[in-house]
This record gives C-alpha cells, sequence and structure tokens, in this order.
C-alpha cells in the first residue's frame, strides 16, 4: 500500500485558521485599549494627585506661596475624630438610602404604568419624563425656587387656600426635616425618569409566552410581578441601584443651590458641600483630599455587593 503525504494546499488552508483564531481572540483587547488608556490618563492622574494631597497640610502660608507640608495620615485622624464629620456622614447615607429607595421604586412603577397604558399615553409620559430629565439643573432648581419660597411661593399659597392654613411666609428651608425633604424630592423628581425609562425597556424583553403561560397556570399580576418579571430584569434593577446609590451619595448642587434659597447656611451639609466647604470655603484642601478619599472608600465598600452580583450575572 503506497502512503501519499497530504496535499500542500489542505496544509495551507488549515495554517490561516489558527492564525485568523488568535488575531479574533487579540481584536476585542485592541479595541478596548484606547479606552483604557484614556480613562488611566483622565482619571488615574487626578486620583494619584488627590492622594497625594491628603498627606499635606494646606494652611494660611500657603495661600502667599509655601510649599505644602507633609502630615501623612494627620489629616484623615483629623476626620475620623470630628465628630462633625460623622454626622454628615451618617445623614448623607441615610439620605442616600431614603432617596435612592423612592427613585428606584417610583421608577418601576412608571415603568409598569408605561407598560400597561396605550401608545399615546405612552408617548406623553416618556415625553414628559425626557423633558424633566434634560433639564440643566439650575433651571431645575429656579423652577423648585419660584415654588417653595416664603412670599411668593406657590405651594404657600395653594396651602393658604385651605380652610384654617395660613402658610404664607413659611419657610421651608429652615427645619432640617423641611430641608431634607425637599431636597429628596428634587432629587427623586429628576432622577426618575432615567429608571423608569431604562426599566420600561427591560420589561419588552420579557417574553409574552412566558407571561402567558404562568397566566395559564393561575399567577395573578402581582405574582407575575414578583416571581417572573423582577426575576428577568434583575441585573437591570442591580445595576440602577448600584449608579442611583453613587449619585444620590455625593450630590453636591441642588444641596448647594438650596442652602442659597435658604437662611441655614452649611448647617445642613451633605458630603458633596462639607467637602466643598473644606477646600473652597476654607482653603484647607489637604483635608479635602483626604474627605473625598473617605467618601470614595465609603463608595466601593457600598459597591462591592452590587459589583459581586453583575460579575455573577456576567458569569
Amino acid at each position: 500500500m503506497t502512503i501519499h503525504a497530504p496535499e500542500r494546499s489542505t496544509l495551507d488552508a488549515t495554517a490561516p485558521k489558527r492564525s485568523s483564531g488568535r488575531k479574533i481572540k487579540l481584536l476585542p483587547y485592541l479595541l478596548v485599549l484606547p479606552a483604557v488608556v484614556a480613562l488611566l490618563v483622565g482619571m488615574g492622574y487626578p486620583l494619584v494627585w488627590q492622594i497625594y494631597n491628603s498627606f499635606r497640610e494646606y494652611g494660611l502660608l500657603q495661600q502667599f506661596g509655601a510649599e505644602p507640608t507633609f502630615v501623612w495620615f494627620d489629616n484623615y485622624l483629623t476626620l475620623l475624630t470630628d465628630g462633625f464629620f460623622w454626622t454628615v456622614l451618617v445623614r448623607s447615607l441615610v439620605f442616600m438610602v431614603v432617596t435612592a429607595g423612592m427613585t428606584v421604586l417610583l421608577g418601576i412603577g412608571m415603568a409598569l404604568l408605561m407598560k400597561a397604558v396605550n401608545n399615546t399615553a405612552r408617548v406623553c409620559l416618556q415625553v414628559a419624563m425626557l423633558l424633566a430629565w434634560a433639564m440643566p439643573i439650575v433651571a431645575q432648581m429656579t423652577v423648585w425656587n419660584w415654588l417653595i419660597e416664603d412670599r411668593n411661593g406657590v405651594f404657600n399659597y395653594l396651602l393658604s387656600k385651605l380652610p384654617g392654613v395660613d402658610y404664607i411666609g413659611h419657610n421651608w428651608l429652615e427645619s432640617p426635616l423641611s430641608f431634607f425633604a425637599i431636597a429628596s424630592t428634587i432629587i427623586v423628581w429628576a432622577s426618575v425618569p432615567f429608571v423608569a425609562l431604562s426599566v420600561y425597556a427591560g420589561l419588552t424583553q420579557v417574553s409574552n409566552e412566558v407571561k402567558e403561560a404562568a397566566a395559564l397556570d393561575g399567577a395573578s399580576g402581582f405574582q407575575m410581578l414578583r416571581r417572573i418579571t423582577l426575576p428577568i430584569i434583575r441585573p437591570i434593577l442591580t445595576i440602577l441601584i448600584l449608579l442611583q446609590m453613587i449619585w444620590d451619595l455625593r450630590v453636591f448642587a441642588q444641596i448647594e443651590l438650596l442652602q442659597g434659597f435658604g437662611s441655614a447656611g452649611d448647617q445642613y451639609d451633605l458630603l458633596g458641600t462639607y467637602i466643598y466647604g473644606l477646600g473652597i470655603g476654607q482653603s484647607q484642601f489637604g483635608m479635602a483630599a483626604a474627605a473625598a478619599m473617605l467618601v470614595m472608600f465609603v463608595t466601593i465598600a457600598l459597591s462591592a455587593y452590587y459589583v459581586r452580583e453583575l460579575l455573577k450575572e456576567d458569569s
């Protein structure tokens, strides 16, 4: 029996396939590389500079050109032993939990409403939410200041129309409870459209066959929502909760403008305005950098569970 060697054309045909396979595996990394480099340059340098500044002390002399002195961990120890810092931290965490929870719940409710109504009502809701979401923060706060203003505000005027109620001159930004209630309402109002539209996009991907099968098995509307719809869109809800927690923990512009509208000043600080006051208001840039790093650690700790859940979903 004569054994013939493999034809050269067969070997040539298989070789490019292996090379092509290697190129295909490298291609995603090459495409991601520019974004990773831009991220490292754009965020890595400011982060390193922030850490570097958190170990230095800035005082009156530094405002006249003197070189900042290294104090190492003194800024962190000063913050961690300061009762006001812990008050602001706890207040910010409570504010974050309340505001993020209300935003997600209302967003899910609005998404379910959009799913239930007809096309015309759905388009009207979507346009209204997009307009609210796209409004600049300064424009939002101008409108809200007109609503809650103590002398000529719309809220006080309407409440005073009730029998036996006189709210003319009532300052909503004087009491801490009403101040943060107004702040939470503003942030929830501006954040619900993003959550609602994201959840609605996820609801459109839930298979009608699955819901029909559940209905045939006798599942009620609430059972279908709890056991079928929400578990299917759980990855979307996880990332929305994570993003909302991060945004609400470091909220700044709304609180700063509300403090300017009211008479309480910086008495009702959250972490964003507290750090801004340390750096810009008091020129304690080292303390402000250390506080910013502590907030970053808190954010990472709060996000760890949700990031772990996202990784499980990916795997």
